[in-house]
């Protein structure tokens, strides 16, 4: 298994270095000039080009594509051409608060989600069932970002229960992180129903309620775990989409992280921001998917056989 897990870690690298090399190629092809975006229209040529020289874009395509390679081995994504800092250092003060705000959201979707749709799957065409689904088709059609703006309605204008924006305390966390983790609980809700279904006449489950096991743990201990792979499909999946995915709950909340960065950098055309938190989210997506594989492989025995035979 170990050998998989190394072969994998390999192949990552070229990945991010492949990431790199396309999100660097659509940065620089990209129509305009950064330079004279910041520094206006009544800028002289003169001025433009000492600026484009000052940030390096008078060299080639090819040199400046080398050039940021050998930074992002080193781990430095450059200086932010808006902010004048280092975008690496600011990604790492950004980013706890992006998977705080993420992983919690994340978490919520998961103990409410999972077992929503497992209580749907049981009571399959039933009261239970319908209502369920109906909340669950609510919730996923509702926009985070106006679920967001409501919760700042109701709970921040009208009630003064929570701070509206700001990470001065917990307070500032809640609703964020429930704005950004109902959508998800309409999601996994499904998909675990879903899934739940499909095994719920297995032969598997029959034999084990002819032998005359409790239903909670025919339902718990059959059925659950063999309904489990599109359901951390789903859950792991969305470990990638941590850093990118909360962009624009942080911008309604003011929360200082990664995805108001990115963003930020969007609006200003701040290239280094672009490129460094593109690259910070393929590495979250490409870990995601390597645990993923690895949580297949423990979930499944057979998965871990091929793992381990080479195949």
């Amino acid at each position: 298994m170990y050998k998989y897990v190394i072969k994998r870690l390999l192949w990552m690298i070229l990945i991010m270095l492949g990431v790199t090399f396309v999100i660097f190629t659509i940065t620089y092809f990209i129509p305009g000039d950064p330079a004279k975006a910041m520094l206006g229209q009544t800028a002289t040529d003169a001025e433009v080009e000492a600026l484009r020289a000052s940030m390096g874009l008078n060299k080639s395509y090819m040199i400046q594509l080398l050039d940021y390679f050998g930074h992002v081995i080193r781990l430095d994504f450059g200086t932010s051409w808006a902010y004048n800092v280092s975008v690496s250092g600011e990604l790492m003060k950004r980013l706890p608060v992006t998977i705080l705000v993420g992983g919690l959201a994340m978490l919520i979707q998961v103990v409410i989600g999972i077992p929503l749709g497992v209580f749907a799957a049981v009571n399959q065409s039933k009261w239970q069932d319908n209502l369920s689904m109906a909340i669950s088709m609510v919730l996923v059609s509702v926009p985070d970002f106006w679920i967001a703006l409501m919760m700042i309605v109701l709970f921040s204008v009208k009630l003064g229960w929570l701070p509206p924006m700001g990470t001065s305390n917990w307070k500032c966390f809640i609703m964020p992180i429930i704005a950004a983790g109902i959508g998800g609980i309409a999601s996994n809700a499904r998909q675990t129903r879903s899934s739940m279904l499909e095994v719920f006449r297995a032969d598997f489950v029959v034999t084990a309620r002819a032998k005359g096991q409790k239903e909670k743990n025919v339902i718990w201990k059959h059925m659950f775990p063999n309904a489990l792979m599109p359901i951390i499909t789903m859950v792991v999946g969305g470990l990638g989409r941590i850093v990118g995915g909360t962009a624009v709950i942080e911008t309604i909340f003011t929360i200082p992280g990664c995805g108001l960065y990115l963003l930020n950098g969007i609006n200003s055309r701040d290239y280094p921001v672009i490129r460094g938190a593109t690259i910070i989210l393929a590495l979250f997506s490409a870990l995601a998917i390597l645990l993923m594989d690895i949580i297949y492989a423990y979930v499944d025995p057979r998965i871990k056989a091929q793992y381990i035979s080479g195949k």
